[in-house]
């Protein structure tokens, strides 16, 4: 695998938190030797507008590879491409539950199933509160079959000093994930004196 990029899914559903998605997408362009592979939801684009005041090309540009939501035939679809990982930033409740249920209903949860079926890294991003119970077993279920759930929940020990530190923060621990080199937050160091 020396020989190609690190390739990594990023999808982005109709959840609010779509930034998340975009921040990821800009930090991994960022990286040297990884491969984005991007798919938007429908709902997402309307997230995105909204949060964002972003247009899809606008998304779509920042990502090597673009796939349609609905194209089920796509490489990112099969075992046999050779994807690290996936995230989806951010991960709706529907989403998650197409994941926990092994819907397969569209390219986002297709993706998904191929990774955890494959024993590939799986991140969802979920963005959901308060939790009901159907939310809960949801990500019990992935969590049992492989995937981790990782609320894009705000950390304070670095005394981050606007949004976009928060956010880069909680992007950084994403990308930990994956093994990746970055100098995006700051690394705890201990409690100070």
């Amino acid at each position: 695998m020396a020989d190609r990029p690190q390739r990594l899914v990023i999808a982005i559903t109709g959840a609010t938190g779509a930034v998340y998605g975009v921040r990821l997408l800009q930090h991994l362009r960022n990286i040297a030797g990884v491969e984005t592979h991007l798919v938007v939801s429908d709902a997402a684009v309307l997230t995105l507008h909204q949060e964002t005041g972003l247009q899809r090309k606008e998304v779509e540009a920042l990502a090597h590879v673009v796939h349609k939501q609905n194209n089920i035939g796509a490489s990112i679809a099969s075992g046999s491409f050779q994807a690290d990982g996936m995230v989806i930033a951010p991960c709706s409740m529907k989403t998650l539950a197409s994941v926990a249920h092994g819907l397969s209903d569209n390219l986002i949860a297709r993706s998904a199933d191929v990774m955890l079926k494959e024993r590939r890294r799986l991140i969802l991003m979920v963005r959901e509160t308060p939790f009901n119970l159907a939310h809960l077993r949801n990500m019990t279920a992935v969590t049992e079959m492989g995937g981790i759930i990782f609320p894009p929940l705000p950390s304070f020990y670095h005394q981050p000093k606007s949004i976009d530190e928060m956010m880069d923060h909680t992007v950084a621990r994403v990308i930990d994930l994956f093994g990746l080199c970055h100098n995006l937050a700051p690394r705890w160091n201990g409690m100070n004196p």
